[in-house]
């Protein structure tokens, strides 16, 4: 799906993930690690305010990576 956004439709588009080798299989360009298989966005180990501020952290890299321009697949 998210190589279709960007070939088909000509969507910018970032796969967070939490398995990188699998994004780049597809052909995702835009990859941003997140934390782990069950939990990709958040840790439930961590308190309310740390999991947000990872959760920030998350989306703020996934937003800079939709604003850079890349040749081939890049992981930020």
């Amino acid at each position: 799906m998210i190589k279709e956004l960007e070939d088909v439709a000509d969507v910018p588009a970032v796969h967070i993930c939490t398995v990188v080798p699998i994004s780049k299989t597809v052909g995702a360009n835009r990859i941003v690690p997140a934390v782990a298989i069950p939990h990709p966005l958040g840790d439930p180990k961590l308190s309310p305010e740390e999991e947000k501020a990872l959760r920030r952290k998350i989306v703020e890299k996934a937003l800079k990576a939709l604003c850079t321009d890349v040749e081939d697949q890049t992981v930020f």
